[in-house]
């Protein structure tokens, strides 16, 4: 086992523990948590950097990596409905396209290819990562502008919008590639 994919298996692991904490009445278990995203949103960095540095790239760690990643941004958005704090629809949207995204990979690779990340989903992710840890902080019930509109609504429109978009992305790239779209 590679020092990359025990770090992404901690990451895993601290999914649930995540969500305990999140929605735990215990004092402090909001604080806990957004800690608890925190370190695990950085080991995705890490992880990463430690299996390109280290040639620790394993076919384990291309399952593992993004599945750790859909956890836990699948979690932070059940948390998150579950307080009222985003809604069943944008919820579904962001969860549709990483079922589909991972789907279509999944069977690209059954192609032999392999689909690298794109811009746009790196860019989904950060927009992801930077998103929920508003939500789990108090700066995402702040008005904006005087108006019924809080950050966090912000933030769930923003990632909404730029998961459509990542999605679309993938989908177009990824439909011409495995006979779903002409050329």
């Amino acid at each position: 086992m590679t020092a990359a994919n025990i770090i992404t298996i901690v990451r895993i692991l601290l999914t649930p523990v995540f969500m305990v904490a999140a929605l735990s009445g215990f004092p402090y278990g909001k604080t806990l948590a957004l800690a608890i995203f925190i370190v695990a949103s950085i080991t995705d960095g890490i992880d990463g950097y430690i299996a390109r540095r280290y040639n620790q790239i394993t076919t384990l760690g291309k399952f593992l990596d993004p599945l750790a990643d859909k956890l836990l941004v699948t979690a932070a958005i059940l948390v998150f409905v579950q307080k009222g704090l985003m809604s069943c629809v944008s919820a579904m949207i962001i969860i549709t396209r990483e079922f589909v995204v991972t789907s279509l990979r999944i069977v690209a690779m059954g192609e032999g290819v392999v689909v690298s990340a794109r811009l746009s989903g790196k860019i989904k992710t950060v927009v992801q990562i930077i998103s929920i840890t508003l939500l789990l902080t108090p700066l995402g019930g702040y008005s904006l502008f005087g108006t019924r509109y809080t950050v966090g609504n912000a933030a769930v429109l923003i990632m909404v919008i730029v998961t459509v978009i990542s999605g679309i992305e993938y989908f177009r790239g990824l439909g011409r590639l495995l006979g779903l779209r002409q050329k």
